[in-house]
C-alpha cells in the first residue's frame, strides 16, 4: 500500500468537530480490527487532532485570564 502522505488538517476546523473526529477515531482504534497501516494512519491524525484541541484549549484559557485581569 502506498504511503497517503502526510496528514493535514482542514483550516476552517472548529473544536467540536475535531473533538468529534477524534472521539471517533478513538473508538475505531479501541473496536475495530483494522490492519497495521490503517490504525497507524488513524493514530497519526488522532495526535494531530488531540494537539488541535489542547492548543484551542490553552488559548481560551489565556482569554479567559486575560478577561479575568480587566
Amino acid at each position: 500500500m502506498p504511503d497517503p502522505g502526510p496528514i493535514t488538517l482542514p483550516d476552517d476546523l472548529t473544536f467540536e468537530q475535531a473533538l468529534q473526529r477524534l472521539e471517533a477515531l478513538v473508538e475505531q482504534l479501541e473496536n475495530d480490527d483494522a490492519g497495521l497501516e490503517e490504525a497507524l494512519q488513524a493514530y497519526e491524525e488522532g495526535v494531530l487532532l488531540a494537539r488541535y484541541c489542547l492548543g484551542r484549549l490553552d488559548t481560551a484559557d489565556l482569554h479567559i485570564q486575560e478577561l479575568a485581569l480587566e
